[in-house]
């Protein structure tokens, strides 16, 4: 590919305290594609997510994020980068006090100066887009644990961002609601042109959202391949987690293929 690299991890380690987490880490993301993070619970996955965002600073490597070291960067530096950010939290991260049109509004209120009345019309968008167009006046609680998905996803999308990353984000789900959850991944992304990272458990549906898939195991990336790349790898580590996790490969092929031709 020759699509322009936005985000690099150069050599990145990374220990808490005796325990280390990130040996070496090498990995790229390309503007306007999706790369999806796997491997066992604990390895480090969303300790990656973390080091993209400014979050945690390497002990020693890079994090290269539109050429700029975020890792030895100013605090003004790190926050004009991260206007470029969207985030979906694996716990939503909702506050509760607030309307679902107060929480989605939050971010432009708080990082522009956009009238009210621009407001207003940007939340109405996002509303509309994750099918929300009633639920404004309500709060968290008063809505499911599939609809919170979808406000969180509207508030990372609301200030049009270039990446957006998503940690866990069908976490607590059930099948048809982490369905909902895909298709408006799928659906939104096809539309505003957003690069994503995603760290997720949920293999191998999320392949179908991904053009590259990094396996972190042993404290590295073992690998960043396609999906077919990746299913048919020789590499030990990612021979042993496609077997431990999806079984037979693609046996669902035709239920996976006509899931997105329902968009």
């Amino acid at each position: 590919m020759d699509s322009e690299i936005i985000i690099e991890l150069i050599n990145v380690e990374k220990s808490f305290g005796s325990q280390k987490v990130l040996d070496r880490v090498n990995l790229q993301v390309r503007r306007g594609t999706t790369l999806v993070i796997v491997g066992a619970s604990g390895q480090g996955k969303s300790v990656i997510l973390k080091h993209m965002l400014g979050l945690v600073r390497p002990d020693a490597g890079q994090v290269k994020v539109f050429g700029k070291d975020i890792a030895n960067c100013s605090k003004s530096e790190l926050k004009e980068v991260r206007k470029s950010f969207g985030v979906l939290f694996q716990n939503v991260a909702l506050f509760d006090s607030m309307t679902v049109y107060d929480n989605i509004a939050l971010p432009l209120r708080e990082r522009t100066h956009l009238s009210e009345a621009e407001i207003r019309a940007n939340v109405e968008e996002k509303l509309a887009m994750m099918d929300l167009d009633k639920a404004g006046n309500k709060f968290p609680a008063q809505i499911s644990g599939g609809m919170q998905k979808r406000v969180g996803l509207a508030r990372a999308l609301v200030l049009d961002p270039s990446i957006v990353f998503f940690d866990e984000p069908t976490t607590g789900l059930d099948v048809n609601k982490s369905n909902e959850i895909y298709r408006l991944f799928y659906k939104t992304q096809a539309q505003l042109g957003y690069t994503a990272v995603i760290v997720s458990h949920d293999v191998p549906k999320i392949f179908k959202l991904s053009d590259h898939v990094a396996l972190l195991a042993n404290k590295q990336i073992q690998g960043c391949l396609t999906p077919e790349e990746f299913q048919l790898s020789d590499n030990p580590h990612i021979r042993s987690f496609v077997e431990t996790t999806m079984g037979p490969i693609y046996s669902s092929e035709r239920e996976e293929s006509s899931f997105y031709e329902k968009i």
